[in-house]
């Protein structure tokens, strides 16, 4: 499979709703870079300022609910959305909002990384927040793509329960299809595994590389919305996702004090 093979009569637009990163290496500059390396579109809705660098979120600034209501059905009037990818959302008015937009376009997919905290673990998301976006988003997500930690503050089972109970758990709770990844755990290799119908349809597993990298949820859920975009079935949009993450990943620079840049645009 290729995405380059796919023969474009239009140019995809996707939608990015999430927080801002000033140091570019999450967020929503990183799903513009991904979704330009996919030849798609980007179209952005900022749900909150952060304050942060390349190694924590020192603080999270949130944005108005209504304008963020406002700018999506702006972008809908004028423009046709093919994906919307979802990612911070920082707040319970930000949420609400995001949940108002996705059903006022109940035929667009929906990619959503529910990042509940940044890379170090300090924590984005506290309880009620948490409680929100599984009430509010979750059962409108096709894809949702947590990491162990977040599937068990989701589910409210625990990280190192087996991998198919955090899963199919989590279906439960609304989304189409759940791509849980393994870069929290321990050990040489990198294991994901998607979940769809109350099943496991398929395990992946990448060799580990060495380090810590900024924006990888970010840029795994930014590449599976272009693909779906481009028109590739949900299935192969995962699967070529996670390979061009990979990439991404080897060639990862080191610009500042914390953890690693991924190489978006030549991966």
């Amino acid at each position: 499979m290729s995405y380059s093979s796919i023969n474009l009569a239009t140019k995809p637009i996707v939608l990015s709703i999430s927080g801002h990163d000033p140091s570019g290496g999450a967020g929503i500059q990183a799903d513009i870079e991904v979704l330009n390396h996919f030849d798609c579109h980007p179209c952005s809705i900022i749900t909150c300022l952060t304050v942060q660098d390349s190694s924590t979120v020192h603080r999270l600034i949130p944005q108005e609910a209504e304008a963020i209501v406002e700018q999506a059905s702006i972008l809908f009037n004028d423009m046709p959305i093919n994906a919307i990818k979802i990612g911070l959302t920082g707040s319970l008015g930000a949420v609400n909002a995001i949940a108002s937009i996705i059903k006022s376009q109940p035929n667009i997919p929906i990619v959503f990384d529910p990042v509940l905290a940044c890379g170090d673990g300090t924590p984005l998301a506290n309880a009620d927040l948490i409680g929100e976006i599984k009430s509010k988003l979750l059962p409108l997500t096709t894809v949702l793509t947590p990491n162990t930690i977040e599937a068990a503050q989701l589910s409210g089972l625990q990280e190192n329960n087996d991998p198919d109970q955090l899963g199919t758990s989590l279906l439960k709770q609304g989304p189409d299809y759940v791509l849980l990844t393994g870069g929290h755990a321990l050990g040489t290799v990198l294991r994901n595994h998607l979940f769809n119908n109350n099943e496991k349809l398929a395990s992946y597993e990448w060799q580990r590389q060495a380090g810590h990298f900024h924006g990888t949820g970010c840029t795994l859920a930014s590449a599976i919305a272009a693909l779906i975009a481009t028109g590739q079935s949900i299935p192969d949009a995962i699967e070529l996702a996670q390979t061009y993450v990979d990439n991404t990943i080897k060639q990862a620079i080191q610009l500042g004090k914390g953890q690693r840049f991924l190489h978006r645009s030549q991966a």
